[in-house]
């Protein structure tokens, strides 16, 4: 009623309305129709959508780790050129040479590689027509592409080597295809006439393999094998299979090859370390081959590639159901419109704006839209009926703000992705952190899928989705240490039920783990039970949420009041931070700006030699007390006192925009009445640190995160992950519409007096459908329920969205927001 009433008071002092049927609302010097019903009509606009823009390659180079080759989306396949260096994405823009040419990947991943298994290498003929003279193992074979070659779309990826041979690739889901152009006549120093051979490596990226098989028809040339693997960043190992077929030139001859030799008798091989040299042995490079007679016409050969984590034979149906006929054309085709249907749910008006621009913000949509991937179908470890996801690499980083636009713009697969980690809890015994290649990876912080369940929750992903099971798995988590809390759950659990913090150098006979990082683990501990007690609290588990919304102000128990912060020996000028503490209550120091680039940057990672907060320092965690911002302003000292420190913050070396964890603080002004500096902020980092280049991200991309930072910001919204709550910036554009594929409405986010040199990025006031709108944010209801909110835009903070009853909702001020039910279309 308040609001209704706050509305009513603006309309009756700020608007006139005429006194025919089809009433006019004259706001902001603009005329808005309104029809007979009262209903909002929105002007028509000219709008671009975002294909066109996409550029995989962004992100290619300086630790952005990004995955640019042909993928769908969420696809398992995941082709691309793979190259010496740093490789973690299979391509890199850092002019390694190209050693191959394999079928899956992750994206924007950190520590070693992942995937790249069962490389396969064209040559355009072989030394003497020797096959053993034929470049075979990684070393002998990379070459450097020819500069300028590179091209990539979504779909699609292209380069040509030096050796004259031209490569592309597209995919289906679960299957790569090649399409290998050779020239006339080998280049030099090879000599003889065309004729192709194609070898598969049974290898991977990182070199983890260990036993393995291979072998080819001598007929049709069709290679089959298989191999074991280890994860890239957690515990076990995982069999994957392959299916290799080719088209375009008869078969001359076949076989296998292990070292540097190869021969065409016998027609398979199985390779094991050998142990000779104890865990110290290389492991023994081996594979398959085909050669060819010369290709006629557009000396054109194709190989497709299918996988399965099941079996080869499961490879082969998977590619000859997929792509049948080898047609390239059609499958490029079907993958460039899967992509254009997930981006035309977006349209945006640019208002003249630079096509870079234009590319940063669509490639950080179409990057969240690679992992997690799709293996439904794939998985060997148990039967379900329900989806199967893998990727998940890792929640730590993605649910911050990866799920969050997904839920937006793709609730479809984002109900798939909450499917899947329910069914991993149920047949696991836990939610992942950190998953891939069907293994469990290491728990970084939190148990982070809590907060993505309870986000999805209360935005209304509920189709099929058994969320009885889902608050188990919640509970599971707050409740049960698991015997190794590195891989999934939390660690501590006794301490954090007896004395309300994880202790330094805590005592837990339990569990094991790495005994570190317990500021961070507390504060994100704190959260993930301030998200059950919002699910208690909405589903009438009364009992539930006065336990689990007291242990989310455990955060408290850290906090040091007279704690000082000093860089270069000066007082910064600012107390309180969170601070190590025994299980006896004693005080112990972390400086609060360990960890940043102020002081040992790389000091805080799993290790056990690290310290008490990952990757980020006492000043960052010191922030991170989502659920009531209210209580943590005053906490340290105020509105005013807060802001300055995040200033501080912000402008000193502290900050770090390439971890994402700091992706919330740029909005954290909100809370203290000022969203004006978290628009300043945002313009800050963007175009500044994020544009379109290889070397447009400041950190690795994390599976898109890199990529939904910018594209929810430029997008005039940011989420505070695990509530329904999106701050409200003018976005970097005259205008954002997004069509709900829930309900079927638009909803617009529109600026007035927007200007491309972005002078006017301060709100000045804002309806919503006409109506005046003050809170400085919104809830999932309007991208649901669609309509126009129209900020109009000055050069100078205003009083807009800054009085208390304006600020997002803190537990201390009464709310815990609200949550959104879809309307079927």
């Amino acid at each position: 009623m308040k609001s209704f009433f706050l509305w009513a008071l603006a309309l009756f002092l700020g608007c006139s309305v005429a006194a025919d049927n089809t009433s006019k609302l004259k706001w902001h010097g603009k005329d808005q129709a309104y029809n007979r019903t009262g209903t909002y009509q929105p002007q028509q606009y000219n709008y671009t959508t975002g294909f066109d823009y996409v550029d995989p390659l962004i992100g290619t180079s300086a630790g952005g780790h990004v995955f640019p080759g042909a993928t769908m989306p969420f696809g398992m396949a995941k082709a691309v050129a793979d190259v010496n260096g740093e490789n973690q994405g299979g391509f890199s823009s850092e002019n390694g040479n190209v050693m191959g040419f394999s079928h899956m990947h992750d994206s924007g991943t950190g520590g070693s590689p992942s995937l790249g298994n069962f490389p396969i290498w064209p040559q355009s003929t072989c030394h003497n027509d020797d096959v053993s003279q034929c470049s075979l193992q990684q070393f002998d074979r990379a070459v450097p592409s020819m500069p300028g070659s590179v091209k990539a779309t979504p779909g699609y990826f292209a380069l040509e080597l030096q050796t004259g041979i031209k490569a592309e690739m597209t995919v289906t889901n679960h299957t790569a295809l090649y399409r290998f152009t050779f020239p006339e006549v080998p280049h030099p120093p090879l000599k003889g006439p065309l004729s192709p051979l194609i070898h598969v490596d049974l290898a991977d990226l990182p070199g983890s393999r260990s036993n393995a098989s291979v072998l080819v028809d001598e007929k049709t040339g069709r290679i089959i094998g298989n191999g074991t693997f280890n994860p890239s960043f957690g515990i076990g190992h995982y069999d994957l299979h392959f299916c290799a077929d080719f088209q375009g030139a008869g078969v001359r001859d076949t076989g296998v090859w292990i070292n540097d030799r190869a021969g065409s008798f016998p027609k398979h091989t199985q390779v094991t370390p050998d142990g000779v040299n104890g865990n110290n042995s290389p492991l023994l490079a081996a594979g398959a081959y085909v050669r060819f007679d010369a290709p006629k016409g557009n000396r054109q050969i194709l190989v497709r590639v299918g996988m399965s984590f099941i079996s080869a034979k499961q490879a082969c149906e998977n590619a000859e159901r997929e792509i049948p006929n080898f047609d390239f054309k059609k499958t490029l085709t079907a993958a460039e419109d899967a992509w254009k249907e997930k981006l035309d749910v977006v349209k945006i008006e640019p208002g003249g704006v630079d096509n870079d621009l234009l590319k940063t913000f669509w490639s950080g949509i179409y990057r969240t839209m690679i992992s997690p991937q799709d293996y439904t179908g794939e998985n060997p470890l148990w039967k379900s009926k329900e989806p199967y996801y893998d990727s998940f690499y890792c929640i730590w980083d993605s649910f911050r703000s990866i799920h969050q636009l997904l839920t937006i713009l793709d609730p479809q697969s984002q109900t798939l992705i909450v499917r899947a980690l329910i069914d991993i809890y149920r047949y696991e015994g836990k939610l992942p952190d950190c998953r891939m290649s069907l293994c469990k990876g290491f728990t970084q912080g939190g148990s982070n899928a809590d907060t993505l369940l309870v986000d999805s929750w209360l935005k209304g992903i509920v189709d099929k989705v058994d969320w009885e099971t889902g608050y188990k798995a919640m509970i599971s988590d707050a409740e049960e240490e698991p015997l190794n809390w590195s891989v999934e759950g939390r660690g501590g659990l006794t301490s954090w039920k007896s004395i309300g913090y994880i202790p330094i150098h805590d005592f837990d006979p339990y569990g094991v783990g790495p005994f570190t990082r317990s500021i961070s683990r507390t504060v994100e501990y704190a959260y993930n039970d301030f998200n059950i007690a919002t699910m208690a609290k909405f589903t009438g588990r009364n009992d539930d949420y006065e336990k689990y919304i007291k242990r989310s102000q455990n955060w408290k128990n850290l906090f040091k009041a007279d704690q000082r912060s000093e860089i270069a020996r000066t007082d910064t000028g600012f107390a309180g931070f969170l601070q190590p503490k025994t299980a006896n209550g004693t005080w112990e120091y972390q400086d609060p700006l360990v960890c940043s680039h102020e002081a040992n940057f790389d000091g805080c990672y799993l290790n056990p030699t690290g310290k008490e907060t990952y990757e980020g320092s006492p000043w960052l965690y010191t922030f991170y007390v989502p659920g009531d911002m209210a209580t943590l302003i005053q906490t340290l000292g105020g509105p005013d006192t807060f802001v300055k420190r995040l200033d501080f913050f912000h402008t000193s070396k502290i900050a770090y925009i390439g971890d994402e964890q700091f992706f919330l603080p740029v909005f954290l002004y909100h809370y203290a009445g000022r969203p004006g500096l978290s628009a300043f902020r945002a313009h800050y980092y963007i175009p500044r640190l994020f544009f379109a280049a290889v070397n447009g991200l400041p950190g690795n991309d994390d599976s898109g995160a890199m990529g939904s930072f910018a594209a929810l910001t430029m997008m005039g919204i940011f989420p505070n992950a695990g509530q329904n709550v999106y701050f409200i910036t003018p976005p970097f554009f005259k205008s954002v519409s997004i069509k709900s594929k829930v309900t079927g409405k638009t909803a617009t986010i529109r600026n007035i007096n927007f200007d491309t040199e972005y002078d006017n990025i301060y709100i000045r006031n804002a309806t919503l459908n006409g109506r005046p709108w003050t809170n400085n944010w919104i809830s999932h209801d309007f991208f649901l329920e669609g309509g126009v909110l129209e900020l109009t835009l000055g050069p100078k903070e205003s009083q807009w969205g800054t009085r208390p009853q304006d600020l997002p909702p803190s537990l201390s001020t009464g709310s815990l927001g609200h949550r959104s039910v879809p309307k079927k279309m």
